[in-house]
């Protein structure tokens, strides 16, 4: 598997329903959870990308361009853009979708990094021999 096929392979994305539960006082999503799911889909993305034990190390400018209001769709997209030696970084970007029209917008866009750890929670080189 390439370099390329692999990344493509480990994008990871995720649909939510945006409920009352998870809103603030302007009817809109928290940034807070935003940033929680973002980080989970950036987890779950690293993980499959190197199949390591990875922990987030670092989050980079999260961008909220669109409120997310209450009873729409939202679509986490993850996806690796940079490989380090024991380390990687994951793009996330958040898209609203309307429930019953097909209008799609992203709303928001972050950059995760992970290191792979290990037993002992020290980095570990991410393998990468197994890609051709």
């Amino acid at each position: 598997m390439t370099l390329a096929q692999k990344i493509e392979s480990s994008e990871t994305r995720i649909f939510k329903a945006v409920f009352p539960n998870t809103t603030n006082h302007y009817d809109t999503l928290f940034g807070g959870t935003a940033m929680q799911l973002m980080d989970e889909v950036a987890f779950i993305t690293a993980t499959r990308f190197s199949r390591l034990r990875m922990v987030t190390v670092s989050s980079d400018r999260i961008d909220f361009k669109i409120p997310i209001p209450s009873g729409t769709i939202i679509e986490l997209a993850g996806r690796v853009t940079y490989l380090g030696r024991t380390s990687l970084k994951i793009r996330v970007d958040i898209y609203i979708e309307q429930m019953y029209s097909e209008d799609r917008a992203k709303a928001v866009s972050g950059e995760f990094t992970f290191v792979a750890l290990d037993e002992y929670k020290r980095p570990i080189p991410i393998r990468t021999d197994t890609i051709s």
